[in-house]
């Protein structure tokens, strides 16, 4: 059997940046496009788009480029969003909050199916026809339940302990938000996502262009 081709990180990373954008010429009726308008809307160069999009077969056609819903179909098969997934959050904050009440998580086949949290004053209220549940009872519900993934809105304190106790119960997708990250097995799939980071990167090029303002 042959190899499957090992695809970089960074050409993973660019993959929904494609799909968004491929997304959004769709609700405009787009019919075609080439790596060169992909380019100017999504910012990496032509040759790099034509490369990433290579690495599954190319999808373009000679004198014509690529067609937009094809394409768009295409990149979401590689992604995974032609699925279906159940998803748990683990923390009613404010994070937790918005992702259960995020309506593009429900268009794309994430369906949120159940919420926990340790705070009295939140068990029992309901985001999205979501009854809070005690964070006690995660453990039974998910030996009851299939759950694909879990997002983990709590402090930092006991998000690894809530990471291991979902693993142990046999999830194998992780979106972290907690502010740390967390350490799971090598067959878990795991995003840390801290906001401080991309608002660090933000405040970097901030200063950068006040800088070059100074200097002009």
């Amino acid at each position: 059997m042959e190899k499957e081709k090992k695809i970089s990180n960074a050409v993973v990373r660019r993959l929904p940046k494609y799909y968004r954008y491929l997304g959004d010429m769709l609700k405009n009726k787009i019919i075609k496009t080439s790596s060169k308008e992909l380019s100017e809307m999504t910012g990496f160069s032509a040759s790099q788009i034509r490369q990433d999009l290579n690495n599954f077969g190319g999808f373009g056609q000679q004198g014509f480029g690529y067609d937009v819903k094809n394409l768009c179909e295409e990149i979401g098969k590689i992604i995974g969003t032609d699925k279906k997934y159940n998803i748990i959050i683990v923390g009613a904050g404010n994070i937790g909050q918005a992702i259960a009440n995020y309506t593009g998580f429900y268009e794309n086949g994430y369906e949120v199916r159940a919420i926990f949290d340790k705070n009295p004053k939140m068990i029992g209220l309901s985001i999205k026809n979501n009854v809070i549940v005690d964070v006690d009872d995660m453990d039974e519900y998910l030996a009851n339940n299939e759950i694909d993934m879990a997002v983990i809105c709590t402090p930092k304190m006991v998000c690894q302990n809530i990471a291991d106790r979902l693993v142990a119960n046999g999830i194998k997708g992780i979106w972290n938000f907690a502010p740390t990250d967390i350490n799971v097995p090598k067959d878990v799939a795991l995003e840390n996502v801290h906001l401080n980071e991309s608002l660090f990167s933000l405040t970097y090029y901030y200063n950068q262009n006040l800088n070059n303002t100074d200097e002009n």
